[in-house]
């Protein structure tokens, strides 16, 4: 073989190898650390007019760390509160489940978490559900910590939200994985025709969702799949988010968005899947 196609082997294979190691380098130190905002528009047939242009910021799956889903977050704060939206929706696992030792322990990331989610502002306030982690570790802990840093946590409950002489409903269930989701006591106070907006962490459980009188459902529990090669389906993605694992569906009525979420679980990086943050502006279809 001739040194001019030795050369050339080497460089295309140190070529390769750079190549891989700067895409590495990216996923695990960058994409993870600077959260993207999406914008979506929903027409809905219920939603008051009067409440037209009504903005929900939804974010999902802090998953709080110091070393790693700490930085996310932190960037998403003035981020979020740049947009000025009427109401800040979070989705769930604000904690991860220990690999190792007490499962319960994973929950004292809950303050921290806290902490940090207390400073973005809205004026229809913070409003969150528990994820399959919070339910994992200590999920009374978690919803005690959230709600002395004035975000209530929606436990199979409705809360009207007014403004202008309208309203809707915000919902919240519980963790469907824990089998303790309950629409039935979740929408027992919403009266007959009125706009509800659920808060599900698990987004397929829209297909159970969409048999009940509800417009939206926000989610996530999928990370967008965290890592995803081009032109292939996510490589893992977890139970209960298989069919509509990111971004817009529309199940039956029901119309649903699944946000790729701000922190990581297992391996710290993401690919193709920046964490985060969704501002959703609501309109009455017609």
């Amino acid at each position: 073989m001739s040194p001019l196609k030795i050369t050339r082997r080497r460089f295309l294979l140190a070529s390769g190898a750079a190549g891989a190691a700067a895409l590495t380098a990216d996923s695990v130190l960058l994409a993870p650390n600077r959260p993207v905002i999406v914008r979506r528009d929903f027409f809905l047939p219920r939603w008051p007019e009067r409440l037209n242009g009504f903005t929900i910021a939804l974010l999902s799956d802090f998953h709080y760390d110091p070393y790693f889903s700490r930085h996310p977050l932190h960037a998403a704060i003035p981020m979020v509160n740049d947009l000025h939206p009427d109401l800040i929706a979070l989705t769930g696992d604000f904690v991860t489940v220990p690999f190792l030792g007490d499962d319960r322990k994973g929950a004292l990331a809950a303050e921290p978490c806290a902490q940090l989610l207390r400073q973005m502002t809205a004026p229809h306030g913070l409003w969150a559900v528990l994820g399959n982690h919070d339910e994992g570790t200590d999920h009374k802990h978690v919803t005690r910590v959230l709600q002395a840093d004035n975000i209530p946590v929606l436990a199979n409950q409705s809360q009207p939200i007014e403004r202008d002489g309208a309203r809707f409903w915000l919902a919240g269930v519980n963790d469907v994985l824990s089998k303790s989701a309950d629409l039935p006591k979740t929408l027992r106070r919403v009266p007959a025709g009125e706009a509800v907006v659920l808060l599900a962490h698990e987004p397929d459980f829209a297909d159970h969702a969409a048999k009940f009188p509800i417009d939206l459902q926000l989610s996530g529990h999928s990370h967008g799949g965290q890592v995803r090669l081009p032109f292939l389906p996510p490589l893992f993605l977890p139970a209960m988010a298989r069919k509509y694992y990111w971004g817009t569906y529309q199940v039956g009525p029901l119309a649903l968005y699944t946000n790729a979420g701000l922190g990581t679980i297992g391996v710290p990086a993401r690919l193709n899947c920046p964490p985060e943050i969704t501002l959703l502006t609501l309109r009455h279809a017609g």
